[in-house]
Formats: C-alpha cells, sequence, structure tokens
C-alpha cells in the first residue's frame, strides 16, 4: 500500500474489528481480519492492543484452547465512546480526501 497508515488509524481499525465480536476475539484472529484493510504484522499488532489496553479500551482475559490459554480482547465501554469518536472523525477525514483526489463531493 502506498499510503501509511498512524497509530490513530490502526487504532481505530483494531477496535472496529474487536467490536464486531461481543464477546471478544483473539490476536491472531484479529491481526487476520485488519488485514483485509492493511497488510500488519503479529508484531505490529500486539503494542497495538497492549496500548489500547493500557488506555482502558480494551479488556484481556484468557480462554483454554486445546490444551493452552488463548489471549481474548473485548471492547469496553470507554473503547466503544472512542471507537464512535473515530468514525466520526474518519467520515469527516475520507470525505475529504475523496473529494481532493477523486473531485468527488461528499453529501
Amino acid at each position: 500500500m502506498a499510503f501509511g497508515v498512524g497509530a490513530a488509524l490502526l487504532d481505530a481499525i483494531v477496535l472496529a474489528v474487536v467490536s464486531k465480536e461481543t464477546e471478544g476475539t483473539y490476536g491472531y484472529r484479529i491481526t487476520q481480519d485488519v488485514r483485509r484493510a492493511i497488510e500488519i504484522s503479529e508484531s505490529t499488532l500486539y503494542p497495538v492492543l497492549r496500548r489500547l489496553q493500557k488506555n482502558e479500551y480494551l479488556i484481556v482475559y484468557d480462554v483454554e484452547c486445546g490444551g493452552r490459554n488463548r489471549r481474548y480482547y473485548k471492547l469496553t465501554k470507554a473503547g466503544a465512546v472512542k471507537l464512535e469518536e473515530y468514525k466520526i472523525e474518519w467520515t469527516g477525514y475520507s470525505s475529504k480526501i475523496s473529494e481532493l483526489l477523486l473531485g468527488e463531493e461528499q453529501a
């Protein structure tokens, strides 16, 4: 991809992915879902997950799976609020960029 992805956009994408699963989801699955939009490595994703947890946007819990623990991430109420803020910001930002790049006036 020719366009870089900043920390705020990456946070927004991860929060959006995690929000799709009400009971939470695990790291590898988050990586696979994020990769539908942007290329990301697990070594990039896990610091993002830790930052979101530190900011209290995600809670973390372990579930036994095949004799091993699998770490799950779940959106908190604060995370849901932050995701809504990101959505509002993204709508305005993406429409301005589309207008400039594509000559499309957004409603």
